[in-house]
């Protein structure tokens, strides 16, 4: 595969320059910007409605992607490090090798299952809803976590509609669903695509299985406890019309499981640079890859019955935000990762126990995406010290230790679901479930929840893993 590199350090190695100083810390600033604008913006009041629209969160990645160009077009170090060379560097290592092939998957995963419909009310039962919560974690893993969240909230609500003590559920919706079971493929949760794109194996993150286990069995057995004291709480009139209001379960555009499973083979299997398997031919460093992801988003687009996307509520809409957003996040990152690189080693942060916790942290607050490739990067230029190590990576060492790799990827993944922020149907499903007249908790309010249930079982987590 195409891997990715440090576009200005390795363009003074190959000019036989010397490597090129970091930037200062201060250049990092349109990055947080951007990430405090994602986080901070939807909550202010005078701010959120214009926030609102894709068109001034593109005006926004735009300018401050605008000001690294300038950044690096007039950095003065070295002869291949400055002006147009340097800016291009820069853009085609975001652009062509990082946010193209990641916008790309999403779109075509978020298309495909915007297909599938399930419709239906059965009976709330606490084993009923503890199901489906255990389904979408399986879900999150083939088809996103965005996909799952989208194809299984819907019909998780009708179910539940009447009933009145629901909220808890759809809280543990977001933990499980939209977060912390999409840890097991590339394909399940955007942090780890873009390790896959940074050289870790298709397969690799199965090893995170011991971690889904224990977390998705210890937060789904919290979930039960809760459910089957609110089940007790509700109304005998309620139950009653509930056991009696049953419309079967009817799944609609299966054909699209169908288009997913593509999807899953096509990343696997075509990886620019790499040998086909069973055949010697090498696939070219080209977008092959990607056009077949569009080929399947758009087989799915023609053949999807127009009745399941309106039932669906199904727009572009969502997708394009995230498109908007990671332009500028792919390019603003670029000088943190740089200075990580160069002096990752001067903040201490070394250990697995460190990398799991603060990716986490970070990630409960920043989009996981990019919080995972900082760390990434981190864990990359760090010395091994003798720990087994995983080899052939876009690194500064081409090298990171397996056991932080672990702990970057739960930390990033799993704890996107310590707020509404941490990952972005998070906020969806909270919006989703509002309109159905679900009474989601408040931003501090859902942080008391994630407080009391996944802070426990992430100190668990890491007294078992990362001791």
């Amino acid at each position: 595969m195409t891997q990715s590199c440090p576009i200005l350090l390795a363009a003074s190695v190959s000019s036989g320059a010397a490597p090129t100083d970091p930037p200062s810390l201060f250049w990092c600033w349109p990055f947080v910007f951007l990430l405090l604008a994602i986080a901070v913006f939807p909550l202010i009041p005078r701010v959120s409605h214009w926030w609102n629209s894709n068109r001034s969160k593109l005006l926004v990645s735009v300018a401050l992607a605008g000001v690294v160009c300038a950044y690096y077009f007039l950095r003065g170090h070295g002869p291949d490090s400055q002006g147009m060379k340097a800016v291009a560097g820069v853009l085609h290592h975001s652009i062509i090798n990082d946010y193209i092939p990641f916008i790309i998957l999403l779109f075509s995963l978020y298309t495909i299952s915007g297909g599938i419909r399930l419709s239906g009310d059965i009976p709330a039962h606490p084993a009923t809803n503890a199901g489906f919560l255990l389904l979408g974690a399986v879900l999150a893993n083939i088809i996103g976590t965005t996909g799952a969240s989208m194809l299984l909230v819907r019909p998780l609500l009708q179910i539940n509609s009447e009933r009145k003590n629901t909220t808890h559920t759809f809280v543990f919706f977001i933990f499980l669903v939209s977060n912390i079971g999409g840890c097991l493929l590339p394909i399940g949760d955007p942090p780890l695509f873009l390790g896959f794109l940074r050289g870790v194996p298709f397969l690799w993150t199965l090893r995170l299985l011991p971690l889904w286990l224990t977390a998705v069995g210890a937060v789904l057995t919290v979930y039960l406890v809760l459910e089957i004291l609110a089940y007790r709480k509700e109304n005998l009139g309620d139950i009653q019309l509930d056991e009696t209001q049953i419309i079967p379960l009817k799944l609609d555009g299966k054909f699209n499981f169908a288009l997913l499973a593509g999807v899953v083979l096509a990343v696997a299997v075509l990886v620019p640079g790499e040998r086909l398997p069973f055949l010697s031919r090498t696939l070219p460093d080209a977008y092959l890859r990607e056009i077949v992801l569009l080929a399947l988003a758009g087989l799915s687009l023609l053949r999807t019955p127009r009745d399941i996307h309106k039932q669906n509520e199904f727009s572009f809409g969502p997708i394009a935000e995230v498109a908007c957003l990671f332009l500028g996040i792919f390019v603003t990152m670029q000088i943190p990762i740089e200075i990580l690189r160069a002096q990752g080693a001067a903040l201490g942060i070394s250990s697995p126990l460190q990398f799991f916790w603060a990716s986490g942290s970070l990630s409960s607050f920043l989009d996981n995406a990019p919080t995972y490739v900082v760390f990434f990067e981190l864990a990359g230029a760090l010395p091994s010290s003798g720990a087994q190590t995983l080899g052939g990576l876009a690194t500064a060492t081409g090298h990171v230790p397996l056991l932080s790799l672990l702990a970057i990827s739960a930390g990033s993944v799993f704890m996107g679901a310590n707020t509404y922020i941490g990952n972005g149907p998070n906020f969806l499903v909270k919006s989703i479930a509002e309109s159905r007249g679900v009474r989601m908790p408040s931003f501090l309010g859902y942080m008391v929840y994630s407080g009391l249930v996944l802070l426990p079982v992430f100190a668990a987590l890491s007294r078992i893993f990362f001791r």
